[in-house]
């Protein structure tokens, strides 16, 4: 996982204490959102990422958007809800994705093309962010 927080950290132009979390509400959304066997598979071959995911959903509060994580909620959860988290920790477009794009090329490298591309397709929208 300190492999994938450096090199998000160097891609975004942002702190890895950011990066970290970042990845974690990434992780953490794929959990809630993805389907529960083939996001538990995935995450069984991505080391660190059923923790990252963990520590995410414990941190997440009225200092990492939380008033805006109701805006954007209230506007279609899921992809927004994300969205709005990720805004809290000061990230922009841009900056989330690139971070989207490295965190799912690192669960590539160590899952493969089918088993992200199978939590990928089930999770509406999730494709035209990658």
């Amino acid at each position: 996982m300190e492999e994938l927080i450096a090199r998000i950290s160097t891609s975004a132009s942002i702190e890895p204490e950011v990066a970290r979390k970042a990845v974690g509400l990434i992780l953490g959304f794929l959990q809630k959102e993805g389907p529960k066997a083939e996001v538990d598979a995935l995450f069984a071959t991505v080391p660190g990422a059923a923790e990252a995911a963990a520590t995410a959903q414990g941190a997440v509060g009225e200092n990492d958007g939380g008033a805006l994580n109701s805006v954007m909620g209230g506007m279609g959860g899921g992809l927004m809800g994300l969205a709005g988290r990720l805004t809290g920790l000061g990230l922009g477009m841009g900056q989330m994705q690139a971070i989207g794009r490295e965190v799912f090329a690192h669960a590539r490298e160590k899952a493969g093309d089918e088993r992200v591309g199978q939590v990928v397709a089930a999770i509406p929208g999730l494709n035209q962010f990658l």
